[in-house]
């Protein structure tokens, strides 16, 4: 690696890393002017708050805004280089642009596989705290309002209840039902059934069981008693950012988990799950995208084309938003709503590739 090469990565990584700071700062201010109602309401301690609450908070907006900050902190320094002729020096003295793209290059891979292991499995540890703050300090009391709820919790077994007090861990109106294919084959009914948290079992209230062989059922009544099942009071807690407190593993078991029960929300995860291998790719694109936008020397100055690299970071954004809301409601593949502001980004660097100076 040349000297200018160093040079290069170190500008621009120390340009990222203070993008970062300043960025996430003014943000974190602004977070606590519209939080800080809440926060005198329950008298929470200035040390509880930072320590559980922004402490967290700072790394998820450094990497929810990464795509800005790295687009931003490339075209402040190309523009730079650029305005200083540098770039011009360098072209002129036989380096291709190619050749000058390779140290970016190698910085953004550097930047996208920090924030692989940070979004797979540093973050979500830090997002577990921060939400669970929310939920306790910002949020509304979380109440479970379904009605009628249907969950697979084996390979024939299927759990019905209709409602569920999540305060009191009991649900109402139970039925478990074992299938042969679209035969019924057992119903077991119960008036209520509640978590025992100190057993870790479901109490049953008296059951009655149907039994159904051919054309002959059989009727039994069981006293109360408590059973095992793979239903858990945390399927009716609150979902509010769950995908973001998973670690990789966590999510992939969580994942499959859902698809085993059948459940129709898988979406939103796979979405999550997609994102985070595209997110290190884009930031990759990005820096390629913002060196060939900055590398002229403009008449609008740096900060010009610092506007410029806002724009287009913004709407990288808006495309990442808009795969998640496709993913979401099913008009869209999960991995293809992930990919998708990568692809898009990739056929402008592409287009804006023909125009670079050579």
């Amino acid at each position: 690696m040349r000297l200018l090469d160093k040079y290069i990565i170190q500008k621009f990584l120390t340009a990222f890393v203070f993008t970062v700071l300043l960025l996430v700062s003014v943000i974190c201010v602004v977070d606590f002017t519209e939080k800080n109602d809440k926060f005198i309401q329950h008298n929470l301690p200035a040390k509880q708050i930072m320590l559980e609450y922004y402490v967290n908070l700072f790394p998820y907006f450094a990497n929810l805004l990464s795509p800005i900050t790295v687009f931003i902190a490339v075209v402040f320094v190309t523009a730079r280089l650029a305005e200083r002729t540098e770039i011009v020096a360098m072209l002129a003295s036989g380096m291709s642009f190619n050749r000058l793209l390779l140290p970016y290059l190698v910085g953004g891979a550097i930047i996208g596989g920090a924030t692989f292991g940070l979004i797979g499995w540093v973050i979500p540890v830090a997002n577990k705290t921060r939400v669970n703050f929310e939920r306790l300090y910002v949020k509304r009391p979380y109440h479970f309002s379904a009605r009628n709820v249907h969950m697979k919790v084996g390979e024939r077994s299927y759990a019905y209840m209709e409602s569920y007090d999540n305060t009191s861990n009991i649900g109402y109106h139970f039925a478990l039902e074992t299938i042969d294919g679209t035969k019924l084959r057992r119903r077991l009914t119960a008036d209520a059934i509640s978590w025992d948290s100190t057993k870790h079992v479901w109490h049953l209230s008296p059951q009655l069981v149907r039994t159904i062989d051919g054309q002959q059922e059989n009727l039994l009544t069981i006293p109360a008693r408590d059973t095992t099942l793979n239903l858990y009071p945390k399927d009716f807690a609150s979902k509010y950012r769950l995908a973001e407190t998973m670690t990789l593993p966590e999510l992939n078991e969580f994942i499959q988990q859902k698809i085993d029960r059948g459940a129709d929300d898988t979406q939103q995860y796979l979405s999550e799950k997609y994102e985070r291998y595209s997110y290190p790719f884009a930031i990759v694109i990005l820096t390629a995208i913002g060196v060939i936008l900055s590398s002229r020397k403009s008449r609008a100055g740096v900060g010009g084309q610092i506007a410029l690299g806002f724009v287009l970071a913004f709407l990288f954004i808006i495309f990442v938003i808009l795969g998640r809301n496709l993913a979401s409601v099913g008009d869209m593949h999960p991995m293809l709503a992930a990919w998708m502001p990568s692809i898009v980004f990739s056929c402008i660097g592409a287009g804006l590739y023909r125009f670079v100076p050579r």
